[in-house]
């Protein structure tokens, strides 16, 4: 495994007292990952912290000003045929932000229930860490994509903190 790539995904939430209960997705209209609904984000510019560069990606891709976000996984990915692609994707949520979340050329947001994600139209080791994280959960991930992003390996631990 050579060199990952940093990358940052955010999710806007709405909780109420019995936790998450909506999560913005959004649909990728062009380059890596197109057609799947997922959180948003993308590569970290040189300069940028982490933190930064999520806010800004969130930014770009549905127009909204977030202040705090909260990390809730670090994703390692491995591509197995491509390990150009390798990369260590940093998770957010976000429970506040300014703007209504807003179509672009890159991304089309879209509310779901937890109770109703797309997991069918996501990556497919979306239906391993993600659910965890909605239940309250930090973790830490290392996953290994084969043939069509198929999951070859998983390891997922839930951690206190991050």
């Amino acid at each position: 495994m050579g060199t990952f790539k940093q990358a940052t995904l955010v999710f806007l939430i709405k909780k109420s007292d019995l936790g998450i209960q909506e999560i913005c997705l959004a649909m990728k209209k062009r380059g890596f990952g197109i057609h799947r609904w997922n959180g948003v984000g993308g590569k970290v510019e040189p300069g940028e912290t982490l933190e930064e560069g999520a806010k800004r990606e969130a930014f770009e891709e549905i127009l909204v000003n977030i202040p705090t976000i909260e990390k809730v996984a670090e994703l390692k990915f491995h591509f197995a045929n491509n390990p150009d692609w390798d990369m260590l994707v940093h998770a957010y949520i976000a429970e506040s932000w300014e703007g209504e979340p807003t179509e672009t050329e890159e991304m089309r947001p879209q509310w779901y229930s937890v109770d109703s994600i797309p997991y069918d139209n996501m990556w497919p080791d979306d239906t391993f860490w993600l659910p965890k994280v909605i239940k309250g959960h930090k973790l830490k991930a290392t996953f290994t994509l084969g043939e069509n992003d198929k999951v070859l390996e998983q390891q997922i631990n839930i951690v206190d903190t991050l």
